[in-house]
Formats: structure tokens, sequence, C-alpha cells
């Protein structure tokens, strides 16, 4: 493998400091949920699209009839992830929402257990535990401060099972295309969903303040592109597994950001709970790497729903 000028670490970081914007971001902007998420996926797509439509758009033919049922079922999913989402981090802190949401490598393991019979371990299992654990740990320090906090809760879990579905979907269809052609296909399908989604609610999909268009584009640029754009460079240099751990540090950077921007207080039971829960995450991941190691060749990180 050839060397780099630039600390791969270094770029690593940067992602990591990316998508950990995207639940500030939310929580300064007023639009609602679903109108949030339409936009952030809109603009993503309009910014893909020349290189999309440059250099990919060969790729479409690749695509089966069994493939676009499972694009429109990820899109699908993909674009309730972030109505819910983004519509927790309106009763619960960042803090919460984001460790929670943290959870999709379980669920996705769950998920693999169930639907693919995936092999069961000791440790999988005790990571699990872990994280259930962790979350009952945080929602119980959060139903102590309000139901409304609690609610945040479940709809940040909801959040999480719902992008595990979307990534399962997936799974099948990335084996034959690229990273760019799938993103781009499911991006706007959810943005299909949305637009429909935002209608049927007759939310407005404007006029909106001079800030919100700014957190808007902000959203597909950073968190989306940005963060995505350098976990994917960074695979180049780094394992897989390496990346999938230092996902696990969004809800602290998240958190920190919260903290400082918008004031937000970090509970004990949220420190401990969410400590909890990225020790069982952190286990699981160990666990798949050492099952996988000689199995699977290192592939793309999807970091898109961060």
């Amino acid at each position: 493998m050839s060397e780099t000028k630039v600390n791969p670490y270094l770029i690593l970081a940067i992602g990591v400091i990316s998508v950990s914007t995207s639940a500030i971001l939310v929580k300064v902007s007023s639009a609602p949920a679903g109108i949030l998420a339409f936009y952030r996926l809109f603009f993503t797509v309009l910014l893909m699209s020349p290189v999309f439509f440059l250099k990919y758009v060969k790729e479409l033919k690749l695509i089966t009839r069994r493939d676009w049922m499972f694009s429109i079922l990820a899109g699908v999913f993909l674009a309730f992830h972030f109505i819910l989402w983004f519509e927790s981090l309106q009763y619960t802190s960042v803090a919460s929402s984001t460790v929670l949401v943290t959870l999709q490598p379980l669920f996705a393991f769950i998920g693999a257990y169930l639907f693919f019979q995936e092999k069961l371990t000791g440790k999988a299992l005790l990571s699990a535990v872990l994280a259930v654990v962790g979350s009952f740990i945080i929602s119980w320090g959060d139903f102590r401060i309000s139901g409304s906090a609690l609610w945040g809760d479940i709809l940040a879990l909801a959040a999480c099972a719902l992008v595990t579905g979307y990534l399962l979907f997936g799974q099948a269809i990335r084996k034959r295309l690229s990273l760019i052609t799938y993103t781009y296909v499911v991006y706007a399908i959810s943005t299909a969903v949305l637009f429909i989604y935002a209608l049927m609610r007759s939310d407005s999909l404007g006029p909106y303040p001079k800030e919100d268009w700014i957190y808007f584009l902000l959203l597909a640029i950073i968190p989306t592109l940005l963060g995505h754009s350098l976990f994917n460079w960074s695979l180049r240099w780094l394992s897989t597994s390496t990346i999938s751990m230092a996902i696990l540090f969004e809800p602290i950077g998240a958190s920190i950001l919260a903290y400082w921007l918008l004031a937000e207080k970090v509970l004990m039971t949220q420190v401990i709970g969410g400590g909890v829960i990225i020790i069982g995450v952190t286990l699981f991941l160990l666990e798949e790497r050492k099952l996988k190691k000689m199995v699977q060749p290192v592939s793309e990180v999807n970091t898109d729903v961060l």
C-alpha cells in the first residue's frame, strides 16, 4: 500500500467531527423534522448530480427489478429514520439521542441473525446485553427529567431500527454498484418520499428564515457529503473496523458541541449509560472483526445516515 502525506487518523478525526454536527444543526433549525430531512437529502442529491451523471449514470443498467424494489424500501426506511431521529432531538438531548442511534451495529446484528441466520456468539450476546443496560440507564435518567425526554429516547431507538432496515436492504445492491450510484439512487428515492410526506402533512416547503436555509445546506455538505467522503477516503489507509470504531466517537463529539454551542448539560446517567453502550458496541465490533477477518475484504463504510 502506498504512503500518504496526510495522516489518515487526522482525516478520520475530521470525519467524526463532521458527522457530529448533524444533531447540532437539527437542534438550531426552526423547521419541522420532515422538512429538515427533505432539504438535507434534496441538497445532497443536487450536489451529487454532476458527478453522478458524468461518471456513474451508466451503472443504472446494472440495477435489476429486485434491486429497484429493495432500493425503494431502503429509501423509505432512510426517510423515516431521518424523520424520527430529527423529531427525537426536539424532545431529548443531543447526548441521549446520538448515543441511542449509535446502537445501529447491534440492531444490524439482530436483523442479520433473524433474517440471514448469521452466527450468534457469546461475546455478541454480551455486547447486546451491555447495550440494553446502557439504554435503560439513559432512559431512566431522562424519565426522571420528563416524560417527553423519554419519548425522545423511544423515537431515537425507532430511528436506529429503521436505519438498520435501510442498511440490510442495501447490502446486496451495494455488492454490484459503486457507492456513488447506490447512495444517489437511494437518496433520490428518500427525497421523493419526504416530499410526499411533507405534502401529506401540509408542511410548508418555504419560506423559512435565511438561517434555516444555511442549516439545510450545511446538513447536506458537512455531515452527509464531507463526513461520508472522508470516512471512505480513509478506507484506503485504514481498516473498516477502525473506521467503525471511530464512528462511535460521534455521540461524544455531538455532546461536546451541544455543551459548547447549545449549553446542554450532560447528566451522569447519560455519561454512564452512554459509556456502557459504547463498550457494548465496541465489544461487538471487535468480535465481528475476528469472525470476518479472513472472509470479508475491506469495503466501503456506510456513513451516509449520520
